[in-house]
């Protein structure tokens, strides 16, 4: 089992240059406690359900080609970059230069989009689902052949390449990982048998069993080795009493049964057991945000008492 940091939200990191100071801090830390990865958003805007949309928010590409300056081991990512922000073919180079310049530490999360305000108020052109779903297919596709093909050629009905060229090559061959996030059960995990690396869902083991089921479907049909896809799960981890951790839910009017979608809470042992369940589910990697409030501390805490049992 695999764990990676996502830090989400640049709200408490400080003003100016500041801010590269606090996420360096908790970057460092998780590689020297052996996190394997560390994450941030692909948004311009902050999201609904971590702040309001005005709070601070860095380009995420930006972000993690600095922390590859900052870091040496860890292993960097978006998670995930909205496909419809950039023509898959400069995302494919940005995210060549960016392996390049880390020495091989690029992992590729895309996703379709789904932030319709973000969109609309930046002036990108946001089709509906179906058609964002299979620019996706068609956007990994892109990514592949430029990285793999020495003149990369492509005819898609959305994206076109004639000889693009796309040098230096990545490092990690045959290409960093390419790591899609979402679950949609008839199109996006049919596309991860298809062409991904990794996939990135969420939910509680209930729902993470299911959606890894209709993943090895969709594996059967294509042709694809279900074990050669790395499967990991999203969510955010909260220390303490698991009963005093319910009740607050529950005064607060929230539903315990969505928590637990995207939320692991309890003491270490109860997390540890989490895991090793979630493992034995067949899911090969953790991505967590932590409280914003203390992140270095519940990044260490996590680090001790439940990464380094695994």
């Amino acid at each position: 089992m695999k764990f990676g940091i996502q830090h989400p939200s640049f709200t408490l990191d400080g003003d100016g240059p500041a801010i590269v100071d606090s996420i360096k801090k908790v970057a460092v830390k998780g590689e020297d406690l052996g996190y394997d990865s560390f994450w941030v958003m692909d948004h311009f805007h902050q999201i609904q359900n971590v702040g309001q949309p005005q709070e601070p928010m860095l380009e995420g590409w930006t972000t993690i080609s600095v922390l590859a300056g900052l870091t040496s081991k860890i292993k960097l990512g978006t998670l995930v970059t909205g496909n419809t922000y950039r023509h898959p073919s400069v995302l494919a180079k940005t995210g060549a230069t960016l392996d390049v310049l880390s020495k091989g530490r690029l992992i590729m999360g895309i996703g379709a989009a789904w932030t319709e305000e973000e969109a609309m108020a930046y002036g990108i052109p946001f089709p509906p689902t179906k058609e964002r779903l299979e620019r996706l297919d068609e956007a990994v596709q892109v990514i592949r052949h430029m990285w793999t093909e020495d003149k990369a050629n492509f005819d898609g009905r959305f994206y076109q390449l004639k000889d693009a060229y796309c040098n230096p090559k990545p490092i990690q061959k045959p290409h960093p990982q390419i790591l899609i996030g979402g679950a949609g059960e008839k199109r996006t995990l049919r596309t991860v048998a298809k062409y991904a690396d990794a996939s990135n869902i969420f939910g509680s083991l209930e729902t993470v069993r299911r959606k890894l089921g209709i993943l090895r479907e969709h594996c059967n049909e294509v042709g694809r080795d279900y074990d050669s896809i790395v499967k990991t799960k999203g969510g955010r981890v909260i220390f303490g009493d698991r009963e005093s951790i319910e009740k607050g839910f529950e005064q607060m009017g929230m539903n315990q049964q969505m928590t637990r979608e995207f939320l692991t809470y309890g003491t270490p042992e109860q997390i540890r057991q989490d895991m090793e369940e979630f493992a034995a589910a067949g899911i090969d990697g953790l991505i967590f945000s932590f409280d914003p409030r203390q992140e270095f501390e519940t990044v260490t805490k996590f680090g001790n008492d439940v990464l380094s049992t695994f």
